[in-house]
């Protein structure tokens, strides 16, 4: 991280990692179900030639960053009141499938698309998940799987989201929880460091983690080195379970 990589850092980016770092929830839930406040995600899934999982988790993931880390959520952004009131609510994503038109169409609907070495998910601005715009809400929740795939070492230059390979968890709901991981990891980074991955694209990497380096990653959470997962048990796993741990590279 140079110094020249911070050169163009300014208030407005400054202020949306400001409001990551403060951390997320606290508003609770509303009384009115359908006011429950969510985060959309779309995974491109076509049925030829799907993507490898840990790619298509790596989009999903830095969709969800970028999206937080936008000028249009920011102080005076046309979607700042949508993402806050998200933000400061219990923290909820749900991600679904789409392939051929409906892909097409889940990206006229207000968000963000990466694309990652032939992988693309769309994280979407926030909102009540009564009130879901329609050409998402027909999307399917569950469904398509990918299979676990072995990409090699990560590259030690970008971060890395470890997803706790005992849990199972399907390609949607690690998805959501990848994208809980790049978030909190950006709230947690210094904000130098958070605009410099920026320049980068916020490209990271995700790998399963077995139980050997599960555990050592459990050290490094309890040492304060690696920002840590704990999902609220809505769906497939426990209460309170560790899903995701993220570390940043060491020469960050």
């Amino acid at each position: 991280m140079t110094s020249e990589a911070v050169t163009g850092l300014d208030a407005g980016f400054r202020a949306r990692h400001a409001e990551l770092a403060r951390g997320y929830g606290g508003g609770g839930d509303p009384a009115d179900p359908a006011r429950v406040q969510a985060m959309q995600m779309v995974l491109h899934i076509p049925k030829n030639e799907p993507p490898q999982r840990s790619t298509l988790l790596a989009a999903a993931a830095t969709a969800v960053v970028a999206l937080c880390l936008d000028p249009r959520v920011g102080p005076e952004g046309e979607w700042e009141e949508r993402f806050l009131t998200w933000k400061r609510s219990r923290i909820r994503k749900v991600a679904r499938r789409a392939r051929g038109a409906q892909w097409l169409a889940a990206n006229e609907v207000d968000g963000l698309t990466v694309s990652r070495d032939g992988a693309q998910a769309r994280a979407l601005v926030p909102g009540p998940v009564g009130d879901v715009d329609p050409r998402i809400r027909k999307l399917q929740i569950g469904g398509t799987e990918l299979e676990a795939d072995t990409p090699g070492p990560p590259d030690p230059e970008f971060p890395v989201l470890w997803v706790n390979a005992e849990l199972g968890m399907s390609v949607g709901k690690a998805a959501a929880q990848v994208g809980h991981a790049s978030m909190l990891l950006a709230g947690a980074l210094p904000v130098r460091q958070v605009y410099a991955w920026s320049l980068r694209g916020y490209r990271c990497a995700v790998r399963d983690a077995g139980s050997e380096r599960w555990s050592a990653l459990c050290d490094r959470v309890r040492n304060g080195s690696a920002t840590a997962v704990r999902d609220a048990g809505f769906t497939e796993v426990a209460p309170g379970s560790m899903t995701v741990i993220a570390t940043a590279p060491d020469t960050w």
